[in-house]
């Protein structure tokens, strides 16, 4: 399946005219919890020659193929990519801690080296705080998918390794339940991920007490001060001076 996706990501660069720096899977695979019917969901950053991003009427900064039961690929422009860099965007952000990499090149290391800089732990932690009771909202009363209370727990587990450790969390469930799960429940989340990996996307269980009181616990606490800080354009405007200029001697 992986030469698969690298011969997609080839055919994109020559269909599309751009050079891909950086492809990664994303979603259930990267996390540790996929099931037997989980599609790939490959996202890649891409540049273009100089001369389209001088022009009056900009091209996409998005190539997306058809999603089917097998794939979701689809990629950011490189000048998108940085201006949600700027944010602090999680899904970027984590495109950058995926344990499953496709395609790195040397202009995605120019990327690597600023992602402190712009890493904002108050904003990645209401995300995941967020994202928490936004999946929460779905459960059923008496059963829940299994990929939900994963979900959930993943979530919360991210917030409290970035008010712990002050820094980006991994993305991979088994190692934000190695930091941050307590040890009687690690047992109840190791089942939910071998029903998980064993069964389809679909699935559903009873609910686990244990985990439910976990779960509202942590989501009902105050948030805790954060300190966030200013950040400047330059190092970015930097990093896609280069990226650009790279791209222009190797064509």
């Amino acid at each position: 399946m992986r030469q698969e996706i690298i011969n997609k990501l080839n055919d994109i660069e020559k269909k599309e005219h751009v050079k891909i720096i950086y492809a990664i899977e994303s979603g259930s695979r990267a996390w540790g919890f996929e099931s037997l019917d989980s599609d790939y969901d490959v996202r890649f950053i891409y540049v273009r020659e100089k001369e389209d991003y001088l022009c009056l009427d900009e091209k996409s900064d998005v190539i997306e193929l058809p999603i089917d039961e097998v794939f979701d690929i689809s990629g950011w422009d490189i000048k998108k990519a940085l201006r949600l860099l700027y944010k602090s965007n999680p899904s970027l952000l984590e495109w950058f801690a995926s344990p499953i990499v496709y395609k790195e090149t040397k202009e995605a290391s120019y990327i690597k080296e600023v992602i402190p800089f712009y890493f904002s732990p108050k904003k990645l932690y209401c995300h995941y705080k967020s994202m928490a009771k936004q999946h929460l909202k779905y459960v059923n009363k008496e059963m829940i998918p299994v990929k939900k209370y994963l979900y959930i727990l993943r979530c919360i587990l991210s917030s409290q390794y970035i008010v712990d450790y002050k820094k980006l969390p991994p993305i991979e469930i088994e190692r934000l339940i190695e930091y941050e799960l307590p040890k009687e429940l690690r047992e109840d989340v190791n089942s939910l991920l071998m029903i998980k990996k064993s069964s389809d996307e679909k699935q559903y269980v009873n609910h686990m007490s244990s985990l439910d009181e976990f779960i509202m616990n942590s989501l009902e606490e105050d948030t805790p001060f954060i300190e966030d800080r200013e950040v400047s354009w330059d190092r970015l405007n930097d990093v896609f001076r280069l990226i650009i200029d790279a791209y222009q001697k190797s064509v």
